[in-house]
């Protein structure tokens, strides 16, 4: 699992247009003003909130009450207050409503490398894109092996060891009009309590790697809909070799081989489909899937058909 972090500089030039940001100091060096996913572990307050400086938050919005607080400070309280603000050393400073800003704030931001910005919007509205943005971009992520496909509208990881035919299989459920997220190494966020969200690297968008072909371009050979930007992982489709595996026997012949694997904070659901010669995989995945969206909406067809017999043997029963 990697650890997610972003500088002053990427924050800024992420909202840059959306909210209107300009520089009022700091600027130079705001490369080197790092936020990382372990600084927001235990964290008390938000990653963006206002002016606190008692449990500062990592980008601290200073509204027209906390300016007017500031103001309201004798010489000393001001001067302390202003230092601590900056020994924090936050993220960035953001002004709302294009207010002028303090001239002993901007310079101590300036002797000090603090990013300060200023924004048209209101503080409201800054708070709720930044504290969006800093918790999807330092959610915990980890890098997954195998094909990351959009099936009947739900997000599915097919895996398997390397050989196993899963670039195979998503080049014809492809065919079949299903879409492409990632091939090889789909990246998964956490950006809720009960959602990864998978993505596409940017080096492999819209490829898929086959052997005996090579790499394609499944964008250019079967167009835009065939590929899709990202997708909710809600199963895992894991192709095994049966000769390492025993088969299946007893209620396992009637559930199916459904078990779950952990990905970072959540157990997804995991369907394993035996490889051999002369099955159709495509079919297979699909009926899974289809499965999978069943048992979700509360439809057991196996727990069905174990109460069907448990009803019969009491009715033939004296």
């Amino acid at each position: 699992m990697s650890t997610a972090r972003i500088t002053a500089v990427e924050l800024f030039e992420l909202q840059q247009e959306r909210l209107g940001l300009r520089w009022l100091a700091g600027q130079q060096h705001a490369g080197e003003r790092v936020l990382e996913a372990v600084d927001t572990v235990a964290r008390r307050p938000s990653l963006a909130g206002y002016l606190n400086i008692i449990y500062p938050n990592k980008v601290q919005i200073l509204g027209s009450e906390e300016l007017q607080w500031l103001d309201g400070l004798d010489a000393r309280q001001r001067w302390e207050t202003i230092q601590k603000i900056i020994d924090f050393r936050p993220l960035a400073l953001v002004i709302s409503k294009n207010q002028a800003c303090p001239e002993d704030l901007r310079r101590a931001a300036e002797e000090t490398d603090t990013p300060l910005w200023v924004s048209p919007r209101r503080g409201h509205e800054l708070l709720n894109h930044l504290q969006y943005i800093l918790a999807r971009k330092l959610a915990p992520r980890v890098t997954l092996h195998g094909v990351f496909m959009e099936i009947y509208s739900i997000g599915v990881l097919i895996t398997g060891e390397s050989g196993a035919g899963k670039s195979e299989l998503a080049l014809e459920l492809i065919t079949r009009g299903h879409r492409l997220v990632a091939d090889d190494a789909p990246e998964f966020t956490q950006i809720a309590p009960d959602v990864l969200d998978g993505t596409c690297p940017e080096l492999l968008q819209d490829m898929l790697e086959l052997r005996g072909l090579g790499v394609l371009n499944i964008r250019q050979m079967f167009g835009d809909t065939a590929v899709k930007r990202n997708k909710y992982l809600r199963l895992i489709v894991h192709l095994s070799r049966p000769s390492l595996e025993p088969s299946p026997g007893g209620l396992e012949r009637l559930t199916g081989d459904i078990g779950s694997r952990r990905v970072l904070d959540l157990d997804v659901p995991m369907i394993t489909i035996p490889v051999m010669p002369g099955r159709n995989l495509a079919v297979l995945t699909e009926a899974a899937t289809r499965m999978h969206i069943l048992r979700s909406k509360g439809i057991d067809p196996a727990a069905a058909f174990m109460a069907r017999h448990r009803h019969f043997l009491e009715s033939a029963s004296p």
